[in-house]
């Protein structure tokens, strides 16, 4: 398969050549025959760390009540995470009952174990709780019901459910156990990302110190009010150490904070992530027996409260929002969803970039002057599975 268009790195035409699910080739200069387009941006497979869902379809077991606009179907889900350009997805699973997330959690794992097309989108999956802060505004829209300390023996059932798949795990470093807990989820190859976090800064500091490496949509699990200084974003902002996560839907973050998040970590050590929920891309209304709201343009919120309950886009719409609201070229902000979060996970050596030998995981796009990016074709492991 040949791939044509202009390359997301040096901005210049490349020709690449796919085959058996890898890079096996890049020319400069332009083919009309093969897949793509002169006006066609060709990067590198677009990855979310960060995805509950989509358009109906939940990768979490029992969250959104008893209403039947939810599936657990999952295959059809891959195939709308591919039309907004996502090409790689770490499947993330929330604050839950034990069962709820072991359910969830092996359900998906032998999907892709039998389903070899699932298993070349989902390098791992993403734990975003139980571990969290109980204490509202850090926990955000997480049940508190759910809520608990750090439990190692939990955890490595949890990871057993997932066959070893658990890949992140995002937690509060305050609580009580969480530090040891950190030392043994780095050593154990999990990524720590700290998130719906209210911690003083020592109690930062020694979560990094401890192996945390990222911050988990920094801005968003928070106090709707802080003091001035110090507080946890702040603390978290100035650590060289922790790569962030941001969601620049145009709802979780205002441009201008996203655009002094993106300077203070430089493109690189920021990922962009969509935190989508299975609400996302359905029509405005309210669901789960009334607890949560789908509003016009895509917000999503608790009701009856000011918090966000989940992100309504994907990546084609975070991307496109990061190029305006902050100082990223194309390049940079596309590095923001491959390269990057390819260095946060330890997969830099074969994913994340248009390189000889790596794996044929492409997204191919415009910019438009307004809306989200147009994705032309997504690819994953060297096959087509989007093509408008």
């Amino acid at each position: 398969m040949k791939i044509s268009g202009r390359s997301s790195d040096s901005g210049e035409m490349i020709t690449l050549t796919a085959e058996s699910g890898r890079i096996v080739s890049i020319v400069s200069g332009f083919d009309e025959d093969a897949l793509g387009g002169a006006d066609i941006w060709v990067a590198p497979g677009f990855c979310d760390l960060q995805v509950n869902g989509y358009g109906g379809y939940d990768f979490n077991e029992a969250v959104w009540g008893n209403g039947q606009e939810v599936s657990s179907d999952l295959e059809p889900l891959f195939s709308k995470l591919a039309e907004c350009g996502t090409a790689l997805v770490y499947p993330t699973f929330i604050t839950n009952s034990y069962d709820s997330i072991k359910i969830g959690l092996n359900r998906l794992a032998k999907l892709v174990e039998s389903n070899d097309g699932i298993a070349a989108a989902v390098p791992g999956f993403h734990l975003e709780g139980p571990y969290i802060s109980p204490v509202d505004g850090p926990r955000g829209a997480h049940p508190l019901e759910h809520v608990r300390y750090p439990d190692w023996d939990e955890f490595q059932r949890f990871q057993e459910a997932a066959v070893g798949r658990i890949k992140i795990c995002t937690l509060a470093p305050e609580l009580p156990g969480a530090i040891p807990f950190i030392e043994k989820l780095t050593l154990s190859g999990v990524t720590v990302a700290l998130g719906h976090t209210g911690a003083e800064a020592t109690i930062l500091r020694d979560a990094a110190l401890a192996g945390a490496s990222m911050s988990t949509h920094l801005g968003n699990g928070a106090h709707s009010i802080l003091p001035r200084h110090p507080n946890y974003i702040w603390e978290q902002l100035a650590n060289d150490t922790l790569f962030a996560s941001i969601i620049t839907d145009g709802h979780h973050l205002p441009p201008s904070v996203a655009k002094v998040i993106s300077r203070v970590k430089g493109t690189e050590r920021l990922a962009l992530v969509s935190d989508a929920v299975a609400l996302g891309g359905l029509k405005p209304g309210r669901y789960a027996d009334g607890r949560y709201e789908v509003l016009p343009g895509g917000k999503i919120v608790t009701v009856g409260t000011p918090y966000l309950a989940g992100a309504g886009h994907l990546l084609d719409v975070c991307v496109a929002n990061a190029l305006r609201f902050t100082d990223m070229s194309v390049s940079e902000a596309v590095r923001s969803v491959t390269a990057i979060p390819a260095r946060i996970l330890g997969t830099e050596s074969i994913k994340g970039h248009l390189k000889v030998g790596y794996d044929a995981d492409l997204t191919l796009f415009k910019v438009q002057d307004t809306g989200p990016l147009e994705i032309a074709s997504v690819i994953r492991s060297g096959q087509v599975v989007y093509r408008k």
